[in-house]
């Protein structure tokens, strides 16, 4: 089974940076689509960034497009959000998210959280201003 674990979590001033990763289980990271959500109170879970299962294409959401950055790490089982620029509105929390393996498609696909049968418990980001 696929178990999401993440963590990097905390409080930042505006414009400050943090670091969230997402361990996996098994192969997850190198053969899956991984996706990154975030959720305010009373807001729904919204897309923030992609990652191919190959690595070879990333997918942001306007609003984070410049600040933060998605990556993986295959030899960790690990994906990576760097965030910089931090907003007050950048408040949430940070759900990591894998897809079934080898799929994909174009980048509103990987925007759909319905696309995403694995979920992780979320890290609280909370930027003060």
């Amino acid at each position: 089974q696929v178990q999401l674990v993440e963590s990097g979590g905390g409080l930042v001033q505006a414009g400050g940076s943090l670091r969230l990763s997402c361990a996996a289980s098994g192969r997850t990271v190198s053969t899956r689509a991984m996706g990154w959500f975030r959720q305010a109170p009373g807001k729904e879970r919204d897309f923030v960034a992609a990652i191919s299962w190959n690595g070879g294409t990333t997918y942001y959401a306007d609003s984070v497009k410049g600040r933060f950055t998605i990556s993986r790490d295959n030899a960790k089982n690990t994906v990576y959000l760097q965030m910089n620029s931090l907003k007050p509105e950048d408040t949430a929390v940070y759900y990591c998210a894998a897809d079934d393996p080898y799929r994909g498609g174009t980048g509103r696909y990987h925007m759909n959280r319905d696309n995403y049968n694995y979920w992780g418990q979320g890290t609280q980001v909370t930027v003060s201003s």
